[in-house]
This record gives C-alpha cells, structure tokens and sequence, in this order.
C-alpha cells in the first residue's frame, strides 16, 4: 500500500469485485449479480485486483 488513498482504492475494487462478480457457493456457484451463460465465442481473460482475480467472458 502506498498510502490511505491507495488502500481505499484497493479495498473498493476487492468490495466491488466480491458483491458483483466472485461466484458463492451459497448461490450455487452464481453471482450476486447473476449473468447468462455464454456459450459461443472466444474467451477473453479481464484482470481484477491488479491480475490477483480473474474474470473470464465471451467476446
């Protein structure tokens, strides 16, 4: 960290991340936001976290 403003980003991005886009097991392995499922095109890898998580998705 490099100071309380970079923690306060850090730990905003991590909040959003885990609310929106982490699968729960209490879900059923869904999101808190549930998303369709995606069957057809290429993957495409986003970094969340500075590359720490991933977010996989169809382009």
């Amino acid at each position: 960290m490099f100071g309380e403003r970079h923690l306060r980003h850090v730990l905003l991005s991590y909040m959003n991340y885990y609310n929106e886009t982490r699968t729960h097991l209490s879900l059923d392995k869904d999101a808190p936001l549930s998303r369709t499922v995606q069957r057809a095109g290429r993957i495409l890898r986003l970094p969340i976290l500075g590359g720490l998580h991933h977010q996989y998705i169809r382009i």
